[in-house]
């Protein structure tokens, strides 16, 4: 595969990681665009305009960029469909499935990581690139998507922060609980996150759910509760029998 010619738009964390990963991969950086910065010609002579700005910006930056027919433009949001690249006929979407907290990290992280790709085959050329999979993602299920890696990712370090936060209150260093954590994701990776959940509500085990209830403080109690009834119905749909029943 020949190695692309490439611009950016927005150098933010996605930015900058998606640039020094491409360029470490052999693809050539022929410019970056800032804020304020004029777009007319963004996409003349390279062969990609990568549009790495917030979503609410991505359809005004794309507008501003002048259409030339052999460059393709490409976003990096997960929960956009192709419709915010428009008037560009070659466009694309690649959405990396990974954390991406500075430049460097996030940099190693795209090198084999998974994408969401869609719209022009240029997308498969980028994943192809940086060693990583790829799997494509229609418009319309684009928001369900980024949905479920809002969980993975957002709503996950949230639960983490009650588990340190509960920890804090009874003196146990968080520390102690990230072999548990681990093993848990673990178990989830090798036998799927029914058979993998353990525990009181998974068991049916309502006295103790109701205990650890009546132990929490008060602003602690709706996200256990929430999360209680999930499992009682993640456990209730197993189509074979637990070992712990």
């Amino acid at each position: 595969m020949t190695p692309r010619s490439f611009r950016v738009v927005g150098f933010g964390r996605a930015g900058g990681s998606f640039a020094e990963a491409l360029v470490s991969a052999g693809w050539q950086l022929d410019g970056v665009f800032g804020r304020g910065m004029a777009l007319d010609d963004a996409a003349v002579d390279v062969d990609v305009v990568l549009v790495a700005t917030p979503d609410r910006e991505i359809a005004e930056v794309a507008r501003a960029i002048r259409p030339v027919g052999a460059t393709a433009v490409v976003h990096l949001s997960g929960a956009c469909g192709l419709d915010v690249l428009a008037p560009h006929t070659r466009r694309a979407s690649v959405h990396a499935l990974m954390t991406l907290p500075d430049r460097p990290t996030g940099a190693a992280r795209l090198r084999g990581g998974w994408f969401a790709i869609a719209g022009d085959a240029v997308a498969g050329e980028l994943v192809a690139a940086l060693d990583g999979r790829s799997f494509v993602v229609a418009d319309d299920e684009r928001a369900r998507y980024h949905a479920a890696a809002s969980v993975a990712s957002n709503h996950l370090v949230v639960l983490l922060g009650q588990v340190e936060r509960l920890a804090a209150e009874v003196g146990v260093p968080f520390a102690a609980f990230l072999p548990l954590i681990r093993a848990s994701v673990d178990s989830v990776e090798a036998l799927g996150a029914v058979r993998a959940l353990t525990g009181p509500a998974a068991r049916g085990d309502v006295e103790t759910v109701e205990r650890h209830l009546r132990a929490l403080d008060e602003s602690e109690r709706p996200l256990y509760r929430v999360l209680s009834n999930a499992a009682r119905t993640l456990a209730s749909s197993a189509t074979i029998p637990r070992e712990d029943e």
